[in-house]
């Protein structure tokens, strides 16, 4: 029996990050005893899971780990008006991770209910692996209205995302071997993340107490995980710094109407439906290629700056005096051969330069407006390929796409899948800003040929 209770109301402790620079990852099974036939929280048989996604990359990154894990999984762009048809995962992509709070809400309030009305027994609130919010939310707003719609009072929240090199300890969030606030996401032109306690992220948003669960309880497993959880109303901060982690709370999840968490939360939850991993079907696609880019992180420009194809930068200056437009941008692409690349993704500065000019609100609109009408001229055109890197780049590039649903493919990337705009042949990849490696972009327009 496990007599040392963790869980504990916030305080702060200073992070020592027990794997050093490095992290070691392995995987081993946990017996999960046979499940009783299970009906979703409205009594209806379907969908087993159901996500909330407060972004489209975020929203393909945990499909990509249901699709792995071997559930049928399709991601719908905004809440569907029809039924979800023979689904196991049904992910939900919001575009609500910087809109107004009570928008967030209710945007999240309508997918949970539709996802419930599919038959989904437990609901997974994604966000960003780096936890990207303010004080002002959303993550903590949405999080309390999704647990009074579906009864829950603890709820585990955890944004560790190892294989990408996102790890908590001692409710502190570590990107590789460092602060989430010296990553640079302090630097975020939405959503600087200049704190790495969770617990005191969460609390500024929220009236909720917020607790924790440490490594040590953690690592002795699920029912230890289940018996520190606080039996009042609480959101719980999780740690986790390897998959075996993330395993193991996904076994103590089991019988959870809600979690909070990145992508690497729904690493231990197929198995709890009888699920064994494996590889997404893909057909292979070829021909035309394009490579949007608006995500200023320091990956995203590593990327940008390693890609030998054909490239075209674009600025806050030439989006607001009108001087690119999006079919004058969709002719040079087309009449370019290779993958061009179109980006705005600008050093920190000169986005900040950007912002105090013409208005942070304002530019980022602008830009959001230009991918959207250059993506609808790239379809218009013929374009079969089309890697995003950004999450508010790939929300505007998915409007333009006209998409209500992506079938999920291959892994291209950690975090980052192929997948089929439904109704059509084109292949598309929405890519976190700092997720990927520097050859991202030409590595997966070569994965995407291929079939599986």
């Amino acid at each position: 029996m496990y007599v040392d209770f963790t869980a504990r109301l916030y305080n702060r402790s200073a992070p020592i990050h027990p794997e050093g620079s490095t992290i070691t990852r392995y995987i081993y099974s946990i017996p999960i005893p046979p499940r009783p036939e299970r009906r979703g929280i409205l009594g209806i048989e379907g969908m087993k899971i159901g996500v909330i996604a407060d972004d489209f990359t975020g929203a393909s990154d945990i499909a990509l780990t249901f699709a792995l894990g071997g559930m049928t999984t399709v991601q719908y762009v905004g809440v569907p008006s029809g039924p979800s048809g023979d689904v196991d995962a049904g992910v939900v992509a919001l575009k609500s991770r910087t809109i107004a709070a009570a928008d967030a809400i209710a945007q999240s309030l309508a997918a949970c209910d539709w996802l419930l009305a599919q038959g989904a027994t437990q609901i997974v609130f994604k966000v960003c692996s780096t936890f990207d919010s303010t004080a002002e939310g959303n993550i903590g707003p949405v999080t309390a209205a999704l647990a009074k719609r579906l009864g829950e009072t603890a709820v585990i929240v955890c944004p560790a995302f190892p294989e990408n090199g996102r790890s908590v300890y001692q409710g502190h969030l570590f990107v590789n071997d460092g602060l989430l606030s010296e990553s640079g996401m302090q630097d975020h032109p939405l959503t600087p993340m200049t704190d790495a306690d969770l617990r005191r992220v969460l609390s500024a948003q929220t009236d909720w107490p917020v607790a924790h669960v440490d490594f040590r309880t953690v690592d002795r497993g699920a029912n230890a995980i289940v018996a520190a959880m606080p039996a009042d109303a609480a959101m719980v901060i999780v740690d986790a710094v390897r998959d075996t982690d993330l395993i193991q709370i996904g076994a103590a999840a089991k019988h959870c109407k809600l979690l909070v968490g990145g992508s690497g939360i729904a690493i231990g939850l197929p198995a709890n439906f009888d699920h064994a991993p494996a590889a997404p079907h893909w057909p292979g696609i070829s021909g035309k290629a394009a490579i949007l880019s608006g995500s200023c992180s320091r990956a995203t420009r590593a990327q940008v700056h390693a890609y030998t194809g054909p490239k075209r930068e674009i600025t806050a200056e030439q989006v607001m005096d009108a001087t690119v437009d999006a079919d004058g941008l969709a002719d040079w692409v087309m009449s370019t051969d290779g993958a061009p690349l179109i980006y705005s993704s600008a050093d920190p500065d000169v986005v900040r330069a950007a912002q105090d000019t013409y208005g942070r609100d304002v530019v980022a609109h602008k830009i959001e407006n230009l991918f959207t009408d250059l993506t609808a001229c790239l379809v218009q055109r013929g374009i079969r390929r089309l890697i995003v890197a950004g999450g508010e780049t790939s929300g505007a590039a998915v409007a333009g796409l006209n998409a209500t649903a992506l079938r999920i493919g291959p892994k291209l990337a950690a975090g980052v899948p192929a997948m089929k705009v439904e109704g059509t042949g084109i292949a598309v990849a929405l890519k976190s800003g700092n997720f990927g490696g520097p050859d991202f972009f030409s590595e997966s327009l070569h994965l995407m040929e291929q079939s599986t």
